[in-house]
Order: C-alpha cells, then structure tokens, then sequence
C-alpha cells in the first residue's frame, strides 16, 4: 500500500461524501463527514454538505458500497514493516508508517519484558515521541509483571513480582503517558500496583496469568479494566472454573482484547468473544516487527523469533505476536460471523474507550480527531486520513 494513500486533515476543509459511515456501533448509508483542521466538524445524509477545498466522492475513491469507518486505534501492538518498538525512535516510525497505511491511525505503542532501567528509558523516550508524533498515544507495559509459567514471548530470567517502587518508576518516567500496564493479578503486590496504575491514570490490565476467578473479581474491583489478548496466555476456560475469560466478559467493566488472526483465535472463538462481552471487544494486532514484511528471523525484546508462514515463534515454541494489521483483523472478525458494525467499533470507540480517550478518537460524531478509514466493499483500504494531535491527559 502506498504511503501516497495516507493524508492529513489538519489544515483546511474536507467533505467525504457518497458513504455509508460505519461508526458507533451504527452504519448511515449515503452518508458525508465534514472535517476542519483536524477534526471532524459536521456529518449528515444525502445531498445536504457544502463543498470544500477539498472534497472526496467515495464512492468514486473506493467503488460501490465504499464504507467510511474512524481511524482504527491499536492499543496492543510492538512492531511492523521489519521495525520493533523497542528499538527507538526512528523504528518506532517506521513501524507507525506501515501500520498506518493499514487503517491504525493512533496506537499505544507496547513494549515487552526487559530490565526495569531498559523500559524506563523507552517510557521516557516515548514520552517525547507523544510531543511530536499526533499518531503516538503513548506506552503500554506488558511485563515484566508477569506469571513465568504463562510467559509467552517475554524472557523468564526477567520477570519479576511489581514492587510498588518499580511500579512508580515506570509510571513516573512516561510522565503521564504510560497508557496501559499488563501484569499478572496473582503475583505478590498486584493489587496494590493495579491500584498505583490506575491511580496514574493509566489502565491496568491482567494477562499472561494463572490467576483463577476469585483472583480476577478482586483485581477488576481493585481497577483493572483490560484483559490483554483473551485466551492466549492464561488458565483456559474449564467448566468448574471459569477462568479469566469468562470472568472479564461477565464484568461490564472489562474491555476484552482480542487477536483476529486466526491463528491466535479460532474463526469460532473470535465469534464467541464477541457474543460474551458485546461492544466490550478491541480488535489488537499484538504484531511484531515481521507485520507487513517477509517471513525469517526476527528479535523480540532479548528473545529470537523465527516467522514462518506469517506464524512468528520464539524457539520454545510459543506463538511471538503477531504478523496482523487490523484491516486484516477487521475482515477476519466480518468473516467469523461478526456484524461489520460491531467488529469496526472493536477497531475504534472501545479500544480508545479502554484507554481512556472515547472523548477523542474512535468516532466520526463532531468534536472527535479527524482520523478516517475509507474501505471498499471488500473491506480493503483505500484512503486514510489522520487529523491533529489529542490531549495527552485522560
């Protein structure tokens, strides 16, 4: 996809017009979105919009059926286009340049295990990047609070229980950036980090855990508002135990990450997050730096990872991220049997929701970024537009 589809909407005036807008859980058809100066200014129906200095018939841009969806927002990803996060700042851009021609116009960007003075000086240079990059949400923390027996792809030697003074440290270093930590609820001091998490302003979320039910309900009630990536690095669901899965989708308080790849979820399973917790599902890549290139071998904070038919595997064995884009997750939840509508607001309102910026990102209502997807019929991208930059705070 050529970076020459991916536009700004921050200077001047925009009308998409000729659309069914999919947005809010809704789709309007015939539809048309004004943007101005980076944000979205006016919507309606039929012939009734002014024109502009610039304005787009969709349906001319993207064929019959062309479908208008917000900006889609990853709140779980590490990489892509042969850059990892964890590299800095120019792969952290090239990543974002990838994926962004996909349709995420804002992401979270995730960080794996590694030393605590490693992470708190990527926090701190994310931080930066949130200043001068509008597309940078800010960091997510997934380790090193994490449950050794359900590590994944993080490095053993470095996971460790969150002592409160760690946890502050991290969090003090992103300067009110750090958007999401994951840690494992059962680990020795959990509740009182998820309490210092959450009192950061920051989400807390449980993953790669052992954790059994009653575990779980303590840590949702201590704050906890995320399940990193369902059903993949966790106690599975078992019929005298409910595990995290059910327990987060029977909370209304919990948002649900979910990874449409099929390959981390069955077609069936992806269907069944979706139906458990209704409008509480956000569609994650969870991609690693092989996303949008070829298959070999790759590193993943300290551990090698070799991708093999887009499959990406640490040499134990355990799945290594993704090799996802979430137009790709989109037409993989469309093909499970998820409504279009219900699968587009797992891409926008309720990721941006779990992170608290539903005030900002993921809808095409007046007064949100004007950051926009245009889809074809066939659910392919044919032109992406990301506005200004959104308040750092929550």
């Amino acid at each position: 996809m050529a970076d020459g589809l991916t536009e700004s909407t921050t200077s001047g005036s925009l009308v998409i017009h000729s659309a069914r807008i999919v947005s809010d859980g809704t789709i309007v058809d015939d539809a048309w979105v004004r943007f101005d100066d980076g944000l979205v200014s006016a919507r309606g129906t039929g012939s009734d919009w002014t024109p502009t200095d610039r304005t787009i018939d969709a349906t001319e841009a993207a064929g019959p059926g062309a479908l208008l969806a917000p900006g889609f927002v990853d709140i779980h990803v590490h990489g892509g286009g042969g850059a990892a996060f964890d590299d800095g700042a120019d792969a952290i851009r090239t990543a974002r340049a990838m994926h962004r021609a996909h349709g995420t116009t804002r992401a979270v960007i995730s960080l794996v295990t590694a030393s605590i003075d490693r992470l708190a000086a990527s926090v701190d240079a994310i931080a930066d990047l949130v200043d001068t990059d509008p597309d940078i949400l800010g960091s997510h923390l997934e380790g090193p609070f994490l449950d050794p027996g359900h590590k994944g792809a993080h490095d053993p030697e470095l996971l460790r229980p969150p002592a409160a003074d760690e946890v502050r440290r991290l969090l003090a270093a992103g300067r009110g950036t750090v958007r999401q930590v994951t840690l494992a609820p059962e680990l020795p001091g959990a509740m009182d980090a998820i309490r210092l998490v959450v009192e950061s302003g920051a989400a807390a979320a449980v993953g790669h855990t052992d954790a059994d039910d009653a575990t779980l309900r303590a840590a949702f009630d201590a704050g906890a508002t995320i399940l990193t990536h369902a059903f993949n690095a966790m106690r599975p669901v078992h019929h005298r135990e409910p595990g995290p899965v059910l327990t987060a989708a029977a909370d209304h308080r919990v948002t649900l990450e979910a990874i449409a790849d099929n390959i981390h979820l069955h077609p069936h399973v992806i269907k069944l997050v979706f139906d458990e917790a209704p409008g509480r599902v956000a569609l994650v890549t969870d991609a690693m730096a092989a996303a949008g290139s070829a298959d070999g071998d790759y590193v993943l904070g300290s551990l090698r990872v070799t991708v093999t038919d887009g499959v990406a595997r640490v040499d134990s064995g355990s799945i290594a991220g993704s090799t996802l884009t979430q137009d790709v997750a989109l037409r993989r939840a469309v093909e499970a049997g998820v409504a279009v509508e219900d699968a587009v607001l797992a891409l926008t309102a309720t990721p941006a929701r779990a992170i608290g910026l539903g005030h900002a990102l993921g809808s095409l209502a007046p007064g949100h970024a004007g950051d926009a997807v245009l889809l074809g019929a066939d659910l392919s991208v044919a032109r992406v537009w990301t506005g200004g930059a959104v308040s750092r705070g929550l």
